[in-house]
């Protein structure tokens, strides 16, 4: 069986399993990423005749130490490949297609853990005042998204996979129902959060709470770039993404309460 219907496959197992498009695409893309070096070495890609030697040849090529700008890739990239590659070839072999998994024997590099990566408070104050001066209706929703991320440390998934009904304003609750496991979780919200999420969904009843233009909800893809232009205009530096607002809010928790496991 070819690689590329191999992966096919694998992504229809994915899908039936529940998980997310970022996961499809991320083993997507390493599983792709292994083929176009099977195909530059001039090995064929019958994923039935493939031995644990070419994957450990892989991961030790160039190809896979180093980035498309020719920098070194973090131990916790190369550990992302090496983990694509045992779930491909493990699903493989447990739907009976390769009577072994070539990859079997990879075995995850031991790196120094990463610092979580949170916004400065005073940077997200910075942020905040930037998004208030907006009015019009993309920002008035960023800034609620900004605020929401910032004071409750939601995943950015689960808030942007927020809907109208799932929000009790009166209450000063928000209901997050896309979490990880399929939880669901209630958080509270600041009076003042309530007033900007009632700003920006002005009279909806329904539909989700951060929408674009065309009424469906945002993608993540376009909150990232939403949140490099607003830290562009606040003059904030650094590699920022949305998911560095949940950072900063364990941070606060933690030296507010010292309490790891409140934090967890």
């Amino acid at each position: 069986m070819r690689l590329q219907t191999a992966l096919a496959r694998f992504q229809t197992q994915l899908r039936a399993d529940g998980r997310s498009p970022h996961t499809l695409a991320q083993y997507a893309r390493h599983v792709r990423r292994f083929g176009a070096w099977l195909e530059a070495v001039g090995v064929p890609d019958d994923v039935t005749a493939l031995e644990s030697e070419q994957v450990a040849s892989f991961i030790a090529a160039v190809e896979a130490e180093r980035r498309r700008d020719g920098g070194p890739r973090r131990t916790g990239s190369l550990n992302a490949l090496r983990s694509s590659l045992r779930g491909f070839f493990g699903y493989l072999e447990r739907a009976g297609i390769v009577e072994r998994s070539p990859a079997r024997v990879l075995r995850m590099a031991r790196g120094a853990p990463t610092a979580p990566r949170g916004i400065r408070a005073d940077d997200v104050t910075k942020l905040l005042a930037v998004l208030a001066a907006e009015t019009c209706v993309a920002g008035r929703r960023d800034h609620a998204l900004v605020a929401f991320l910032a004071g409750t440390g939601a995943r950015l998934g689960s808030a942007l996979a927020l809907d109208v009904e799932d929000l009790d304003l009166a209450a000063g609750t928000a209901t997050l129902r896309e979490m990880k496991g399929g939880r669901s979780m209630t958080v509270f919200l600041r009076p003042e959060l309530v007033e900007l999420l009632a700003a920006s969904i002005g009279d909806r009843d329904r539909g989700p709470v951060f929408a674009a233009r065309d009424g469906e909800a945002l993608t993540a893809r376009q909150a990232q770039r939403r949140s490099e232009l607003w830290l562009r205009r606040a003059g904030i530096r650094g590699r920022y993404s949305p998911h560095s607002l949940r950072h900063t809010f364990a941070l606060g928790l933690y030296q507010r309460t010292g309490d790891v496991l409140v934090v967890k």
